[in-house]
């Protein structure tokens, strides 16, 4: 099953610079599952409201990994 990875700019170092990556599965998760501050898209539903990492996905579809952004003043 060929999955698109969509890949931010901070993340892409591990990608060798690829904005885009094949994938049969992926996770970015710690021992309590995914990362607090990570939000995984499947087209343009965020995964934590369509099931977690049971969501449904099917070939073509695009997930979007989106690293939440903090700071400023």
């Amino acid at each position: 099953m060929d999955i698109i990875v969509r890949i931010p700019a901070p993340l892409r170092t591990l990608t060798g610079g690829k904005d885009e990556v094949p994938a049969a599965g992926d996770r970015l998760c710690d021992e309590k599952g995914v990362r607090r501050f990570v939000n995984i898209y499947v087209g343009d539903e965020d995964t934590r409201f369509a099931g977690g990492l049971k969501a449904a996905i099917k070939t073509g579809d695009e997930i979007s990994i989106v690293p939440a952004i903090a700071g400023g003043r």
